[in-house]
């Protein structure tokens, strides 16, 4: 049997999974989807799986002008690719948090989050025909699926009806147009309802009403629909289906301009938590490097590579969640946890080697890299 396909092999990527609950995570990327709209990419220190429900949402835990901030945003990626997850969020003239991201967080930057939840996703309303209705950046829950049955292959029937201002509005642009070419389970229709001097656009022009909807898809009367975007957006859409007999047990919308208080709640009750357990007294040990004389003094449990990169020591790191083996250094002395995932062999971890983004440091500790 194939080490790939052993249980010994196999544990540490199918226990180190995302539970809802407060979770410290850092930004990897920050990515400029349109003039005004950021997708913002994060994951954790250490390997976990990010699993959830496409079209469920995070609330991150922010502090802006020394005061705790909460705000929910819908995940725009999908668990097909589960290393990781993304938000993508709009600077709006006003929006204390949404210009606050914009304009303050950074790659490397740590933050919490609190999540996932939701009841509005696709895997709670299984259909084999779909058809997904987002205005502006409500198109993110859609996005979340779509990425979903495409990525997995999925046999499931897409209509993907999107409206934005103007052309330069339109979210995701050219990953749209790259599913739409790649599947023919995939048909997308962009609603602008303006053009602006300069922009050329061959697509509909206007607002959704029935009659282009009838042109979009046919037959939307036998399709699930989802539907997410600005209240106005989802109040016309609405009556518009009910106006025209459609079965309302086979709607389902999201808006991102409300949350539920509970799941609101229970996060503030994790942040107080959170709050309490940091203003306890740490356990610290002592981190130093053989190949140089620097010795700092980290939080007990902090990952390795972490607190290398705290201290200045950039220790090698490609995959982060114990595969490649990049991040290999030697153990003189301490006590550690490591939990990784095929990267390194018993030969070496005999002669004291650890790979340190998925290793704990536990008491004081001396590595050579």
């Amino acid at each position: 049997m194939s080490e790939l396909n052993t249980t010994d092999f196999l544990d540490p990527m199918v226990f180190q999974r995302w539970i809802n609950g407060r979770h410290l995570v850092r930004c990897l990327k920050v990515i400029a989807e349109t003039h005004d709209v950021t997708t913002f990419t994060f994951n954790m220190n250490h390997p976990v799986l990010f699993l959830y429900k496409p079209g469920q949402f995070v609330t991150l835990e922010l502090e802006i002008d020394g005061e705790r901030v909460m705000r929910s945003y819908t995940i725009s990626s999908s668990p097909s690719i589960p290393y990781s997850f993304s938000i993508t969020v709009k600077r709006a003239p006003g929006g204390y948090v949404s210009n606050w991201l914009h304009d303050n967080l950074r790659s490397g930057d740590q933050i919490a989050i609190h999540g996932p939840v939701g009841r509005f996703n696709c895997m709670d309303f299984p259909s084999d025909k779909v058809l997904l209705l987002s205005g502006g950046v409500g198109i993110t829950p859609m996005m979340s699926m779509a990425r979903w049955w495409f990525d997995t292959d999925s046999s499931v029937d897409m209509v993907f009806a999107h409206s934005a201002r103007t052309p330069k509005d339109v979210i995701y642009s050219h990953e749209l147009a790259y599913m739409s070419t790649r599947i023919d389970t995939f048909k997308l229709h962009l609603i602008c309802e303006k053009t602006e001097i300069g922009q050329a656009w061959n697509g509909y022009r206007g607002h959704l009403d029935i009659h282009m909807l009838k042109l979009i898809a046919e037959d939307y009367q036998d399709r699930e629909i989802f539907c997410c975007g600005p209240v106005p957006y989802m109040t016309a859409v609405k009556k518009m289906l009910e106006e025209s007999g459609f079965d309302m047990k086979r709607y389902h919308e999201e808006s991102f301009d409300a949350t539920p208080e509970k799941d609101v709640a229970l996060a503030e009750k994790h942040a107080n938590m959170a709050e309490i357990q940091d203003q306890q007294p740490k356990e610290l040990v002592f981190l130093s490097f053989a190949d140089s004389d620097e010795t700092i003094e980290v939080d007990r449990g902090m990952n390795l590579n972490e607190a290398a990169i705290s201290a200045g020591v950039n220790i090698s790191k490609a995959c982060g969640i114990g595969i490649c083996g990049a991040c290999r250094v030697k153990v003189i002395s301490g006590e550690f946890d490591m939990l990784h995932s095929g990267g390194i062999s018993d030969e070496e971890i005999e002669d004291g080697y650890i790979l340190s983004c998925c290793t704990s440091i536990q008491s004081d500790m001396k590595i050579e890299y």
